[in-house]
């Protein structure tokens, strides 16, 4: 199995330097690079297409964001996983807006952040569960979740039951194997199911999923079942 190659991008050397050490030792994982900066973690990402940038959020001369913003526009085949100390609502909704396919505190350890890597390498999306509770309290905060439900619609029609108990716990922070042993199913059928509801409505990645969820009313449509 090839390894999933990884730039590391902060601008706290110490941070990076251990960062590196730590995901060089996670089966796997091969860092291929590092940058200080935003600017760097942009030309880095760009110069050896790495399947994953790990980032800083808040960086000097291009914060994580921008960064973001910037190796997508350039190379959409990177993923982009922010691992930063920030985890309020405007940064996490910064971060998944422009694109990032995980978002991380820094409290993450090894084995985290090294499933984060390989599931954005696989096209998946992870959130910290801190980070997924605050993008919650957002959505269904007071006066939150009228304003989105007008924007966004009705749900789909054609969500079997099956894809809508998936969608149903995704929007409770459970990953794919916790999914899978809720329903009594294997993995490769949770994602079979999360495949079509995500081409059904029209969802980018787990993180638009819990959106849609809460702004559709599935998500809290489980006490009325």
């Amino acid at each position: 199995m090839t390894d999933v190659t990884v730039v590391v991008a902060d601008d706290q050397a110490a941070v990076r330097d251990a960062l590196a050490a730590m995901l060089d030792l996670s089966p796997g994982i091969a860092v291929v690079g590092t940058a200080s900066d935003g600017a760097e973690a942009v030309e880095v990402t760009l110069r050896l297409r790495p399947a994953v940038l790990l980032t800083d959020l808040r960086m000097p001369h291009l914060d994580g964001v921008d960064a973001t913003e910037r190796v997508l526009a350039a190379a959409p085949d990177t993923a982009v996983v922010l691992l930063t100390t920030y985890d309020d609502e405007e940064s996490i909704l910064r971060g998944l807006q422009a694109g990032a396919r995980g978002y991380l505190t820094k409290n993450a350890g090894r084995a985290e952040i090294a499933a984060a890597i390989a599931a954005a390498a696989a096209g998946q999306s992870v959130l910290d569960p801190g980070v997924q509770r605050r993008l919650l309290a957002s959505i269904t905060a007071p006066g939150a979740t009228p304003a989105a439900r007008a924007e966004g619609g009705a749900p789909p029609i054609d969500l079997t039951p099956r894809e809508t108990e998936v969608l149903r716990l995704i929007a409770d922070g459970l990953a794919n194997r916790d999914i899978a042993t809720r329903l009594f199913v294997s993995e490769s059928t949770v994602k079979t199911h999360i495949n079509n509801l995500f081409a059904k409505a029209h969802l980018r990645d787990r993180a638009h999923a819990v959106r849609y969820a809460y702004e559709t009313g599935i998500a809290a449509s489980r006490q009325g079942d």
